[in-house]
């Protein structure tokens, strides 16, 4: 049978289950399911909001020594897929059809693709993970600060891995999680004419069967793992732009402050809901890319300009050196770094890439999948290892070189949102840059919350892309809720630890996408 209108010949045109109630469109029983779990969950966390993040946490702590090889594994299988499939002939498919051409410029995919993947996280650990792991060095290095005394021997070595360590948790394994769920959903929307959901990958393995329970469960799946991966940057974000405020303006960083913020910043991604897709999420994501870029113009120009240059090509080369021994899982002397940050990363990105890879699914049409998987892997990749050469760097020659004690401090206390602030006040134009880092965060804060509550709205409309606006709202508003409770509920912590529970049964399904995708390539290449 032709796949080419599968759409037709199975019934499975986006929309076909869904049931209209009280002016919404939605997808029975994905929304009802997901809305009410959702909307359970916030007042259950509110009410007894210890108990909640005591459970997320000892479930979090469980996952991370249990099933780490789950998240090593699956993050590397990505990568090679993605790989192998851009060198083999399968490369040459194009999205869409031979005869699609890309409705967006490379300028204004790119930074799309910047504003959605990880610009929360760029700017809340591009200063504090190298730092970090300088004063931890994975591997088990020797540590280059003991008792508040620089051991100068150690200084190389621990240099090198805070670059590699952290360049390796921003490179290619996030970006081709990413991927992996992007190219998939494009495909099979645009190639194969199915829907816009998770559930639509799995057409080449389970057939018709998508449209029942198993279809359902799979979107309940990625509504649930996309929420919270959300709410964790959204949070993350928050307590960022939080700390910014009140060292520029004095304004108290209390958690009624954080959850005012939450609200006003939600209240503005509902008005970026309101205007759409290219009138909203495009405009800001261009506004924000040039914001970014200024802002790290300003980093290499008055921070150590000539080793950030050296840097970005040794960094790079450290990274490769270091690949292998990052990404392997056993007999590691580390398991605080491999628990701690990359398995967290790891389940954070899982959890995030049904958000994001649907986000980059419908600005993606029109390339051949060569092009998509290149763009998507590489060119992100680049811009990390130069925005974390740039930022933890500078922080780096400011204690080595300076004595400069104030990135060094909030690694040591450990209030992480500070670090950037602090890095920027040994700079000239502290003021400024800092302002234009906390415009930045609360840009990336609305352009994700704007774009998650249209990739929900997408999954639990069952495929529909031009569902009623109302569900969007109801969808940005529960996004902004759950980074409250979370706060609330346990801080940081229980932001991490709800990303990691639902990213880990989210790492078998991709895992198990790898599988499909291929099949549908292959048979599109023939």
């Amino acid at each position: 049978m032709s796949e080419q209108n599968v759409e037709e010949e199975h019934g499975l045109e986006a929309g076909q289950d869904n049931v209209r109630v009280i002016g919404l469109d939605v997808h029975n029983p994905v929304f009802f399911i997901s809305a009410v779990v959702i909307v359970a969950f916030v007042i259950f966390a509110l009410i007894f909001q210890d108990y909640a993040s005591n459970a997320l946490q000892g479930l979090s702590t469980w996952l991370q020594t249990t099933f780490d090889w789950v998240f090593m594994l699956s993050a590397n299988l990505f990568v090679l897929f993605c790989l192998v499939v851009a060198v083999t002939p399968l490369g040459k498919v194009r999205l869409g059809g031979k005869e699609a051409v890309p409705e967006y410029s490379y300028a204004g995919w790119f930074a799309m693709l910047f504003a959605a993947g990880m610009g929360i996280g760029l700017m809340f650990f591009g200063v504090l993970e190298p730092m970090y792991h300088f004063n931890n060095p994975p591997l088990g290095a020797q540590a280059p600060v003991v008792d508040g005394e620089v051991v100068q021997s150690a200084v190389p070595r621990a240099r090198e891995l805070a670059m590699a360590g952290t360049i390796y948790h921003w490179g290619l394994h996030p970006w081709a999680i990413y991927g992996v769920l992007a190219l998939s959903l494009a495909f099979a929307a645009y190639n194969k004419g199915l829907p816009l959901s998770v559930r639509s990958v799995f057409y080449p393995i389970f057939g018709e069967s998508i449209r029942g329970w198993i279809g359902h469960v799979i979107d309940i799946m990625a509504v649930f793992a996309t929420l919270f991966g959300l709410a964790t940057s959204l949070g993350l974000g928050a307590s960022q732009a939080m700390a910014g405020l009140n060292e520029l303006y004095g304004i108290p960083n209390t958690d009624l402050s954080t959850v005012i913020l939450i609200l006003l910043i939600t209240a503005v991604a509902l008005v970026s809901v309101l205007a759409g897709l290219d009138a909203g999420v495009k405009r800001l994501s261009e506004i924000n890319m040039v914001l970014a870029i200024l802002l790290l113009g300003f980093v290499i120009l008055v921070g150590p300009t000539v080793a950030i240059i050296t840097g970005f090509f040794e960094n790079s080369w450290y990274y490769v050196k270091d690949f292998a021994s990052f990404s392997n899982w056993i007999g590691r002397e580390d398991e605080a770094f491999m628990h701690g940050w990359t398995t967290f990363y790891w389940a954070w990105w899982i959890s995030w890439s049904p958000f994001v890879g649907m986000f980059i699914a419908r600005v993606s049409k029109g390339r051949t999948v060569r092009e998509f998987i290149t763009c998507v892997l590489l060119v992100p990749t680049m811009v990390s290892i130069l925005w974390m050469t740039a930022f933890g760097g500078t922080a780096m020659d400011q204690f080595l070189n300076q004595g400069y004690m104030g990135v060094q401090d909030t690694v040591i206390d450990y209030v992480p949102e500070l670090s950037l602030f602090a890095m920027l006040a040994d700079l000239p134009l502290a003021a400024i840059s800092s302002l234009i880092g906390i415009i930045l965060v609360i840009v990336f804060f609305v352009t994700s919350s704007d774009s998650g509550s249209l990739v929900i709205d997408t999954i639990t409309a069952g495929g529909k892309i031009d569902a009623p606006v109302a569900q969007r709202v109801f969808w940005c508003i529960f996004e902004g809720l759950v980074a409250v409770v979370l706060l609330l509920g346990g801080g940081l912590t229980a932001l991490q630890a709800g990303a990691i529970a639902t990213g880990f049964p989210f790492a078998i399904l991709l895992v198990v996408m790898l599988y499909a995708t291929w099949k549908g390539l292959a048979a599109e290449e023939r």
